[in-house]
């Protein structure tokens, strides 16, 4: 089966290896392809300080860099440029007109801050003691409203679109192994959850089966959990596989897994992005 992974990080932004040392890693790993997804600034925007963003002063290094990469790897291993932009409420997300400049081969959207009702930002796949903190803080404890407002969130990102992939689509459960503070089984999370497959399947937009939790520790399985893959693979959404590689030998990190929960939740193919003609992401279905 061909392999791919087009959500990569690297130490532009948190990760831990070069561009060219991913690249060089997907070569000896025999992949199709690498895409490199910085996490987008945020600071300029949204005044929110963060360690893991990439700084405004280093999206141009960071854009000629994987341009750069596209061409020493030219006929050996495509490099593909994309970017993972931060969906936060009224102050910034993947539609704003600034990504279109940048000539991106793709786009990830993705939620990582909520804004609280008290004007606040936390972000809901920081540590499990600092989310419980901030639960505690702006939701009164009720880990259910704070996953409302995660997939109230996604839903406003989905409603404005402007991006091809969604990110790691149910990221909140990534500090509930073992049910830690809510239950997936719960009516609430059941109907927020599920009510992203029409959203997606309506913006003809393809999602991501992400194993970045099992290779980091935190979780035993994807994101999204199979029974809300179940729920997409109805839906016909297609699904790629990616690693959320934060190091280079995490590239194709558990896609064994990936694959078998794809086959459990009814999908016989996955895709492979093959970049853009005419401006129009293109794709290749890969049997499982």
């Amino acid at each position: 089966m061909k392999l791919s992974c087009i959500h990569t990080h690297t130490t532009l932004c948190d990760g831990t290896d070069d561009i060219e040392t991913c690249c060089r890693k997907a070569y000896e790993k025999g992949m199709d392809s690498i895409g490199f997804s910085a996490h987008a600034p945020i600071t300029a925007k949204t005044g929110i300080k963060s360690s893991w963003n990439m700084s405004e002063d280093k999206i141009n290094e960071y854009l000629d860099e994987v341009r750069k990469a596209k061409k020493r790897w030219e006929g050996r291993l495509p490099v593909y440029l994309g970017l993972e932009i931060d969906f936060i409420h009224d102050l910034m997300g993947p539609s704003d007109k600034d990504y279109s400049k940048m000539e991106l081969d793709y786009k990830i959207g993705g939620v990582h801050y909520l804004l609280t009702s008290k004007g606040d930002h936390f972000t809901v796949d920081n540590s499990a003691e600092a989310v419980e903190k901030a639960v505690i803080e702006f939701y009164d404890g009720d880990f259910y409203a704070m996953i409302s407002s995660y997939y109230d969130a996604v839903h406003k990102m989905l409603e404005k679109g402007g991006f091809d992939i969604l990110a790691h689509p149910d990221v909140v459960k990534k500090n509930n192994s073992g049910s830690r503070f809510f239950s997936e089984d719960n009516p609430i999370y059941i109907e927020k959850a599920s009510s992203l497959a029409p959203l997606i399947s309506g913006q003809k937009l393809h999602c991501e089966i992400n194993t970045g939790g099992i290779n980091r520790g935190k979780i035993t399985d994807c994101y999204p959990s199979l029974w809300l893959l179940k729920i997409f693979s109805k839906y016909e959404i297609p699904m790629l596989i990616s690693s959320d590689a934060h190091k280079a030998e995490e590239l194709d990190g558990n896609y064994n897994i990936a694959q078998k929960m794809l086959l459990e939740a009814g999908y016989s193919s996955s895709v492979l992005f093959k970049g853009q003609i005419n401006g129009k992401a293109q794709w290749e279905y890969i049997a499982l």
